[in-house]
């Protein structure tokens, strides 16, 4: 047993063998839990590496993050640490960004984002008169809807009554209803005038793959992360996350299978009796007492369960959100950019139409497109040799296989080199390294097919199903299964929802129903560590 059975989260119920398949974050911690809980617990991974979306390429010199690179919600992260008996200072070296980000605008001067409630508010107050006070208000707002999601809707999977009308949010039900019955777009739009200001206040739809008229206003609460608690960066990148948690699990016992898809998930009746497993070629039934599928939950359903246990019909997925699609590129760039930072995001004059192409009655690529692009060597010299960037690129576009896969050194599907061409074009401009093309001496793209076949993503998704109202909280799916008993879901596409936070949520989730906890708040633990 590991540190995480010396009483941080030991003392679960009977012991059971329990297979969790695949190998994301959600998966590697909720195995890591439950081995520390007292099962017996075995985690299979197709790929030959874990971290899921939260991959990693080491290629001459430069070791990318292939997927998340936003390090939020700290104390989310502190918090699963701590149910394992360590704690994120013991495991990562945090950087505090500053700036937070920085954000080009079509005809603007760029703009550093600070962090600090201060500091946010004299700069929203220096470009609008009045919008100081509005932010402050915006946050305040955010900060309070923050701590009533975290005390009772995150970590509930919706099986008590209590989740539904907790005793403090009676007082907030109409402060709730409210953000429920608008969009995010309506709310920051009604505040602030500016355009600059609304995009900053916007984006963070798109890390709920949705889009500001899509997702609720209720996840205004996000700004509170960027805005009120500062942008933390792991040292070495967000792999080093996933090494963590992998090596926590190990030590708890967990046994690890790369390389080894699961084919089928074997059900009598509306038990779960076991897996088909893909072993060196041959087909295994192997029995297991429980499952837990972190895996695309639309693979869960079409891919490895019969149609009897499916948790949702194919009607239901055919009207579903998928969320957005992404092109990415990773590039080593001989030379410096002194004009990017860390994090950057990168908006068109009218990206409005940006959204409408993703996500409107047809969708197409964008362009030109809003796009985000991540310089991890502004912070961290070990991840791009001397004398060179280490640059990560993300467009959004629509979640559409078609748009085809990506490669090595321009070897991928047209449009999505082309898709790449043209942001690179773009950061070029914004830099002022009018030359960027030319230093590009290292070039790998991913697009949507790439996440359908490596990732088994419903569409093709980069994130998971958008955030829209009808896609969030107990309509967004359910930890236990409701047609199979010992079936298990964890991972960003059920709930809470999207993003390595939410994942770990997933996971602890996971356990309190393996215990019977029907709670609505996280599982006790020493004091977890804010970064304020």
């Amino acid at each position: 047993m590991g540190p995480g059975a010396s009483g941080a989260v030991a003392g679960g119920g009977s012991m059971s063998r329990v297979a969790v398949l695949g190998g994301g974050i959600a998966g590697i911690v909720s195995a890591a839990l439950l081995a520390a809980d007292g099962h017996e617990v075995e985690l299979f991974e197709k790929s030959a590496e874990l971290g899921g979306r939260a991959g990693r390429w080491d290629a001459r010199g430069f070791r990318f993050d292939t997927g998340p690179s936003w390090y939020l919600m700290p104390e989310v992260f502190d918090h699963a640490f701590r149910l394992l008996g360590t704690t994120a200072a013991d495991e990562l070296d945090l950087v505090r960004l500053d700036p937070a980000y920085r954000v080009f605008f079509d005809g603007a001067d760029p703009l550093d984002v600070r962090s600090g409630r201060a500091a946010a508010v004299a700069q929203f107050e220096g470009i609008e008169p009045g919008a100081g006070a509005r932010l402050s208000a915006h946050l305040d707002s955010a900060a309070r809807t923050y701590r009533l999601a975290n005390d009772r809707f995150l970590y509930t999977d919706f099986s008590h009554p209590r989740a539904f009308v907790p005793g403090r949010a009676l007082r907030e039900l109409p402060a709730l209803s409210r953000l429920l019955g608008r969009s995010l777009q309506s709310l920051v739009e009604g505040s602030f005038t500016d355009p600059r200001l609304r995009q900053i206040l916007q984006y963070p739809a798109v890390f709920l793959g949705a889009s500001p008229a899509l997702a609720p206003a209720l996840f205004h609460l996000m700004s509170t992360f960027d805005l009120d608690d500062g942008v933390l960066y792991p040292r070495g990148g967000l792999g080093v996350v996933v090494d963590a948690f992998s090596r926590l699990a190990a030590e708890a016992g967990v046994a690890v299978h790369t390389r080894t898809p699961v084919r089928r998930i074997l059900v009598d009746g509306r038990a779960v009796r076991g897996i088909l497993v893909e072993r060196h070629g041959a087909l295994c039934e192997e029995r297991f007492d429980r499952v837990v599928s972190a895996v695309d939950m639309h693979h869960s359903d079409t891919a490895l369960l019969p149609g009897r246990s499916r948790e949702r019909s194919l009607r239901h997925w055919d009207r579903s959100n998928p969320g957005t699609g992404a092109v990415l590129a990773m590039l080593g760039v001989r030379g410096r950019l002194p004009e990017l930072r860390h994090h950057n995001l990168v908006f068109t004059r009218d990206w409005q139409a940006n959204f409408d192409a993703i996500f409107g009655a047809v969708p197409r690529v964008p362009d030109p497109a809003s796009f985000y692009a991540c310089m991890p060597s502004a912070t961290d010299a070990t991840v791009a040799p001397e004398g060179h960037e280490n640059l990560f690129l993300l467009v959004p576009v629509p979640a559409d296989p078609g748009i085809g896969s990506g490669g090595l050194e321009g070897a991928g599907a047209a449009e999505v080199e082309a898709v790449v061409d043209r942001a690179i074009a773009a950061l070029a401009e914004h830099a002022g390294a009018p030359d960027l093309p030319e230093r590009v001496v290292l070039r790998r793209t991913v697009g949507p097919a790439d996440f359908e076949r490596d990732l088994h993503s419903w569409r093709g998704s980069a994130l998971g199903p958008a955030h829209t109202l009808r896609q969030s909280a107990f309509l967004r799916g359910r930890t236990r299964s409701r047609r199979t008993r010992g079936l298990f879901y964890a991972g960003a596409t059920t709930i809470p929802g999207i993003g390595l936070p939410m994942c770990l949520i997933s996971a602890e989730l996971v356990l309190k129903a393996f215990r019977g906890d029907r709670s609505t708040g996280p599982l006790p633990v020493a004091e977890t560590q804010r970064w304020v």
